[in-house]
């Protein structure tokens, strides 16, 4: 399976992505990552405002998709090939991840190195050195 290189697309995603999260920091002081976002819309404890901060973010994410459609006149192209039931197996994986992490990529990745957390450091290392060994396995001795 060959991987598409798209470096404008890429950049243009990151910088969304990155000043989405610059965005939330500064006007509300929150993180911008995506599993304390979405526990924080379901949590008990969590005040009101911060379950709507977290609701329209999360809101946000999942509209991406129809606005590109708006836009463009098609929806983004997405394959994914493999089967549902390795799917559903790895969005497990990743979830207990980020419980056992403390967080997910995003918190981390984004937010955690941009603030120079240790903690958020080796999360990340960690993180993409699981995503390294897992496509070499995959892609490449299997």
């Amino acid at each position: 399976m060959e991987t598409a290189f798209t470096p404008l697309a890429s950049l243009g995603g990151g910088l969304m992505i990155g000043a989405s999260a610059l965005l939330l920091m500064a006007t509300n002081g929150r993180i911008a990552g995506i599993s304390g976002l979405t526990s924080r819309i379901f949590a008990r404890a969590t005040d009101g405002e911060a379950r709507g901060v977290s609701a329209l973010f999360i809101l946000g994410l999942l509209l991406a998709a129809p606005l590109w459609w708006l836009v463009s006149g098609g929806w983004p192209e997405q394959r994914v090939p493999s089967s549902p039931l390795l799917m559903a197996v790895a969005g497990l994986l990743v979830g207990f991840g980020a419980i056992l992490g403390g967080g997910c990529t995003s918190g981390h990745g984004v937010c955690g190195i941009s603030r120079g957390s240790a903690r958020s450091i080796v999360a990340t290392v960690t993180f993409m050195t699981a995503a390294v060994l897992t496509v070499l396995v995959t892609r490449h001795l299997i």
